[in-house]
């Protein structure tokens, strides 16, 4: 047993606190797990109910933005709503006094799934032996059924990557980051993503952002995973944009390398858009990818939306079937 466990078990017939403390007081033990652009991710012990969360909350000198704010709730209201096994459960949405906005979640173990595509393109023996092909197929797949999930209720992603695909120690599979999501029949931001991804300051920093698994290190990652219809910028995106990410995705896993990235954004775009990529077998031989499972990857990052998958459900009997012949 672990000492985290420990202490949670130590605290299981304490007396619920009188009052009940409000907001962030409620969680203590806080210490940072991962920080972004925007937010910061903690873990911590609900004082409460005795169980260590996760918890999501905008940096401080944006907490006040009101439009990362909506963001934030955004991803927390659309992660509390589908309530799905390769979904994280969201335990309480809240708004601190001094803190501003912030979400809870179930912390889990574990590292995303570009961590581990990095150590086996370092070829680390223990990654190499965690992930062969058939599990990195395994691995894509359950984090399409979250999205199979979503879009049935009517909410696209948008944000499809490595990053965002966690792998827990336990063989949890778990889709993150629902902050740019598309909800049919609402406005969304789609115009002020794609803006983002344009802007000047963007060009100064591309072997930073554009960083491949080999080279290592950090990357936001999100244009080298965009379809051709969200570079465009067109606003009546569906489930096949998410298919064309998750396309880029598997694309990756298998070759561990990216199809699309170009040396600036610009480039990266002009791929997307324009560029006849190798599949995944000629891209990396090295990795001795069969030939059948080039046909399923091809289709999913097709350029039309109208030659890929048309449903998520399609694209996962594909790969669950690749998974099988590999095994």
């Amino acid at each position: 047993m672990n000492n985290e466990s420990t202490i949670i078990l130590a605290g299981t017939d304490n007396d619920i606190p009188s009052p009940p403390p409000h907001g962030l007081k409620r969680y203590t033990g806080l210490h940072e797990m991962a920080r972004g652009a925007t937010a910061v991710l903690q873990a911590g012990v609900d004082s409460v109910i005795g169980r260590t969360v996760a918890i999501k909350k905008l940096l401080p000198e944006i907490r006040t933005d009101r439009y990362e704010r909506r963001r934030l709730l955004r991803e927390a209201r659309v992660t509390a709503q589908l309530q799905h096994p390769n979904t994280v459960p969201v335990y309480e949405i809240g708004d601190d006094d001094l803190q501003g906005v912030y979400f809870t979640m179930k912390r889990i173990s574990g590292e995303n799934l570009f961590e581990s595509l990095k150590r086996i393109a370092r070829k680390d023996e223990r990654a190499v032996a965690a992930f062969p092909l058939q599990r990195r197929l395994e691995i894509v797949a359950d984090a399409c059924q979250a999205l199979a999930y979503a879009h049935a209720r009517g909410v696209i992603h948008r944000d499809v990557k490595p990053e965002n695909i966690w792998v827990g120690n336990f063989g949890e599979v778990i889709l993150l980051d629902w902050g740019v999501a598309k909800v049919w029949g609402h406005a969304d931001d789609a115009q002020t993503l794609h803006r983002q991804h344009m802007q000047p300051d963007h060009e100064t920093k591309t072997e930073t952002q554009l960083q491949t698994l080999t080279g290592g290190g950090q990357r936001p990652g999100t244009p080298l995973y965009m379809s051709p219809e969200q570079v465009n910028g067109n606003r009546g995106i569906d489930e096949r944009t998410d298919i064309f990410s998750a396309g880029v995705v598997l694309y990756e896993s298998l070759a561990i390398r990216e199809p699309f990235r170009g040396k600036t954004i610009d480039e990266t775009f002009d791929n997307i858009k324009h560029a006849d990529v190798p599949p995944p077998s000629e891209k990396s031989p090295q990795y001795e990818i069969p030939k059948e499972v080039d046909a399923v990857v091809m289709k999913a990052i097709a350029k039309r939306p109208a030659d890929r998958y048309q449903s998520m459900r399609e694209l996962i009997a594909d790969i669950r079937a690749l998974a099988v012949t590999v095994s």
